[in-house]
């Protein structure tokens, strides 16, 4: 297995979220529907978490999802600002399903390589900003570790696997 080192120590944000940001887009219910699996931690939850998200367990952003410790399945949509140490963090784990955005960057590439499966939804992704709902601007795509994840988003879109 391969191994990419994540500094640990580091904070993505030095305050308590206590208000929706830009960085807040949430996934939307039928995409869980359709990909039919429950996580054990969702790592990057907004304050409160998401109602809708089949984990157990939920990191905020006072909990620090990139300092505490991962376990299980995890599910991913960390903060689009900054996904790269998410990213990193998410490969090191290598058990769950992550939703990020296509970059011409080299963590894209690390992933691209390195994930058991990539798929590109074609569902739309919204947020709630100041009381409206939006449609998510950048194009987005599901990576996944573990035979069950790579079949959850096999049913979004066609898998590419290694």
């Amino acid at each position: 297995m391969t191994t990419f080192p994540v500094a640990r120590a580091e904070r993505l944000f030095p305050v308590e979220q206590t208000i929706t940001t830009s960085d807040d887009y949430y996934t939307p219910k039928h995409v869980f529907d359709v990909l039919n699996i429950r996580f054990d931690l969702d790592v990057a939850s907004p304050p409160g978490g998401v109602s809708w998200i089949p984990a157990d367990r939920y990191y905020t952003q006072t909990d620090d999802g990139l300092a505490s410790d991962w376990s299980g399945r995890v599910w991913m949509n960390p903060p689009y600002s900054r996904p790269e140490t998410w990213t990193k963090r998410f490969m090191e784990h290598a058990d769950g399903i992550a939703l990020l955005p296509f970059s011409k960057s080299k963590w894209f590439i690390r992933l691209w390589e390195h994930a058991d499966g990539i798929t590109v939804p074609s569902a739309g992704f919204w947020r709630d900003w100041c009381g409206k709902s939006t449609e998510i601007f950048l194009p987005v795509f599901f990576a996944a570790y573990g035979p069950e994840s790579v079949e959850a988003i096999s049913r979004i879109g066609k898998v590419r696997t290694l």
